[in-house]
């Protein structure tokens, strides 16, 4: 019996919808992709009426790529796959679809009812069934496989397919962990919507991380192909690892990651192999960096009863569109002050589109003057082989690497690798290749931003370009000590005082803003002379001549809420930016002294001390006598971090109008 069944409804819409308008924007119309299927016994064939690509212009040509579930726990990335069911029964059927170097969303498939009315254990033979050659190869000793449908791009899902096996000789019962959003990361960048289990598989209800103390020593474990627990320590650049500290793993892995989920199964049989199927919904904060590196981790234990386990970290590359060739960085934001001896990672993608293979790959890196091409590391490569020798030619495939002042490039030679246009290759990831290399910082670098690119050469064609690979700094907080004294020119025997902080960022490059808060203990004088007189009917003028002097302490705050800087070079700065002043107590002492003489025509000026008078007075001010200012100022020595000296002019908006601040100040 054949059954062909079209899901045209969606498909009708869209292309009426299209239908008022000459040219549609692919970004807002909803695409779909409508699933078919031909049953014949308990064999089924699949496929979808795909929409037309809207080509990226200047981009490789546009296709598909496809991943589709077959509700019985097997799953396929073939564009029409066949596949054979064990047992009769209804399965729903489901197609993701990815549209690269096309300008919209991925389309849209409605999942499908298939009904298997008939199914035996000979009809069920996986021999020389298509989809076979889809599902994931277990090498010898491996356990543990985790792919995707997909790169995440923010507000896209995404599949996550666990694969685990039994290796054992027995059956088994354990358990798979499941750690995501990385505590590196400022939000979320993962909501974990949807989880499909098809061999009686459970989801702990309780988190709780519950662990044997026990360990096999069972062959697989003491194999040498894994390093021990004592290897571990050293620099080995791996993503799948076993161990057997299982209470050590998980507390390492609580405290890298924000979410968990614990599955449990069953009753698994040796050989068994299991796929777990997994909707990972990207969140509107996602990080939006495209050079941006986020991590799963995977955590199987084989056996409940023992401690042994494998660990699996899972590298996802962030993008804002589908484009299998990119560049990515783990350094999308990195702390300045710890950086120094880190190995920074970067990883290069790329796949062949042509119609044959490609002998040739080069890869010319963009790579900023900050990172020391010396320490290069090539941590891994596909397609993998050896690194070419300096000296001479080598007629074996090799990775050769050649340093230029601002380019790193990487040449795959005689290699041979697939085009997704070739005749017969039907499998898209071996027409993909990639190089993960890491390198340290240079001796002196400064903490600004850095943007890179690799042009991707296949044989003598035009270049592809990738995405630009972005590295970024945290502010971090630079706490300063800062202590001076201040000369308030419009003021008779001016001395002031001052010690305080200022917090802004860490070793900024050039533009940076700042904050300061200083106490000062100050005192002034102020002198003035003035007389009074009077003449009485005869002619005689009695005059007193006074001397007034004030004497004025304070204890005040200044702030400065925000001010704008701007490093120069490593030695000198300047800044601005407004300055407020309070005092907190303020005491004043006042003296009058009068001097009495009596002018007399004709005889003149006669002192008369006994009329002299003397006043003294006392106050106490209090909080108060605000003043706002706007400064301009320089610093010179170690202006980014360390010690360095000051100059600073304050004016301020009421009197005493003019201000001079000479500071020290050293920035931590």
């Amino acid at each position: 019996m054949t059954k062909r069944i079209f899901i045209t409804i969606l498909f009708i819409g869209t292309l009426t919808f299209a239908g008022y308008s000459q040219t549609p924007s692919q970004d807002t119309l909803t695409r779909s992709a409508p699933i078919f299927y031909d049953v014949l016994g308990n064999k089924v064939t699949y496929g979808a009426k795909m929409p037309e690509l809207n080509q990226v212009a200047g981009a490789p040509k546009a296709f598909y790529t496809y991943y589709w579930e077959m509700g019985d726990g097997n799953y396929s990335f073939e564009k029409d796959p066949k596949h054979t069911y064990k047992k009769a029964g209804t399965y729903e059927v489901k197609l993701w679809s990815t549209n690269n170097y096309d300008n919209g969303k991925p389309p849209a498939s409605r999942p499908e009812k298939v009904v298997i009315s008939d199914a035996s254990d000979e009809e069920a033979s996986m021999d020389g069934d298509a989809f076979a050659k889809a599902n994931p190869t277990f090498k010898l000793d491996d356990d543990l496989l985790v792919r995707t449908n997909r790169d995440p791009l923010p507000s896209q899902e995404m599949v996550l397919i666990t694969s685990y096996k039994n290796t054992k000789d027995y059956t088994t019962s354990g358990k798979l962990y499941l750690f995501y959003n990385d505590k590196s990361f400022k939000d979320e960048n993962f909501n974990l919507t949807d989880t499909r289990l098809h061999h009686k598989e459970e989801i702990a209800q309780n988190q709780d991380f519950v662990h044997n103390s026990g360990i096999d020593f069972s062959q697989d474990y003491l194999a040498a192909t894994y390093p021990s627990e004592l290897r571990e320590t050293t620099l080995v650049v791996q993503d799948t690892t076993k161990k057997t500290n299982l209470p050590l793993t998980l507390e390492e892995s609580k405290a890298l990651y924000l979410n968990s989920q614990v599955i449990t199964f069953k009753d698994m049989q040796p050989g068994e192999e299991r796929n777990i199927f997994r909707t990972l919904e990207t969140t509107p904060e996602m990080i939006k960096d495209t050079s941006a590196i986020v991590t799963l981790r995977s955590v199987y234990v084989p056996d409940e009863n023992y401690e042994n386990h494998t660990v699996k970290d899972t590298e996802l590359e962030i993008v804002t569109s589908h484009d299998p060739n990119k560049m990515s960085s783990n350094g999308s934001l990195m702390n300045y002050r710890l950086v120094r001896f880190k190995r920074l990672k970067f990883k290069v993608k790329f796949q062949n589109d042509g119609k044959g293979p490609a002998n040739t790959i080069r890869l010319e890196v963009d790579t900023p003057e900050m990172f020391d091409k010396k320490t290069l590391k090539v941590e891994d490569m596909y397609p993998l082989c050896r690194i070419c020798p300096k000296d001479r030619e080598v007629n074996y495939s090799c990775l050769d690497t050649i340093f230029k002042k601002d380019k790193i490039i990487f040449t795959f030679k005689k290699i041979y690798l697939p085009g997704t246009q070739q005749e017969n290759v039907t499998e898209r990831d071996s027409t993909k290749g990639f190089v993960k290399y890491s390198m340290k910082f240079g001796k002196d670098f400064h903490k600004k931003k850095t943007r890179s690119r690799t042009a991707i050469y296949f044989d003598k064609n035009e270049p592809i370009y990738t995405n630009y690979s972005t590295t970024r700094f945290m502010p971090g907080i630079s706490i300063g000590a800062k202590a001076g004294t201040i000369f308030t020119p419009d003021r008779d025997n001016s001395q002031e005082y001052f010690a305080g902080v200022t917090i802004s960022p860490f070793k900024s490059y050039t533009w940076y803003l700042q904050s300061e808060l200083f106490f000062s203990a100050g005192s002034f004088e102020t002198l003035r002379n003035f007389e009074t007189s009077e003449i009485n009917d005869i002619g005689i003028e009695n005059i007193t001549r006074f001397a007034e002097q004030a004497k004025e302490k304070s204890i005040a705050t200044y702030l400065v809420p925000i001010s704008f800087r701007y490093n120069l070079n490593n030695f000198v700065a300047i800044g601005t930016g407004p300055q407020l002043r309070v005092d907190l107590q303020s005491t004043c002492e006042q003296q009058t002294v009068g001097e009495f003489s009596t002018i007399i025509p004709g005889v003149g000026e006669i002192r008369d001390e006994t009329q002299d008078t003397f006043q003294e007075t006392d106050c106490d001010k209090g909080f108060g006598n605000f003043q706002a200012g706007w400064f301009v100022g320089a610093n010179f020595g170690g202006v980014r971090i360390g010690p360095s000296g000051g100059v600073r002019y304050v004016y301020n908006f009421n009197e005493p109008q003019s201000q001079i601040q000479l500071y020290g100040i050293w920035k931590f």
